[in-house]
């Protein structure tokens, strides 16, 4: 096997790896924005609830 056709085979499969995963990865942040449960006040940030008002 020549190692030139290992190199390409290899970036091949790296560049699909992360095509997939960037895919899956939109999928699941948009399930979670059409998600209406996600929405409730109780879902927000409380870091900011403690602080001062000024």
């Amino acid at each position: 096997m020549d190692s030139s056709i290992f190199l390409i085979a290899l970036s091949l499969f790296t560049f699909a790896a992360v095509i997939f995963f960037a895919m899956r990865s939109r999928q699941k942040t948009l399930d979670r924005l059409n998600d209406p449960k996600m929405h409730r006040d109780e879902n927000k940030s409380t870091l900011a609830k403690d602080a001062p008002d000024h």
